[in-house]
């Protein structure tokens, strides 16, 4: 895949995580739009790898949500 990231590696991250992890790929995305529009755009195929990257993390969130997978749990040492 091409820099994007791994459903596996987004299932191991916590609820805030995923909130961080979605409002920086929707950022990203919206820049990526903005330098569509004014031409400025070097690479055209980082516009659906990030569509792709927050479809993915909607997809567990919601998996989360229906209780189909469940966040992964901290494992403190003792």
């Amino acid at each position: 895949m091409a820099a994007g990231t791994v459903a596996a590696e987004l299932r191991e991250l916590s609820e805030e995580e995923l909130v961080t992890k979605l409002r920086e790929a929707k950022a990203e995305l919206f820049n990526l739009r903005v330098q569509s529009a004014t031409g400025q755009l070097d690479n055209n195929r980082r516009l659906q790898v990030v569509r792709r990257e927050i479809a993915r993390i909607y997809t567990i969130m919601r998996e989360r949500e229906l209780g189909l997978s469940a966040a992964p749990t901290e494992v403190t040492a003792s």
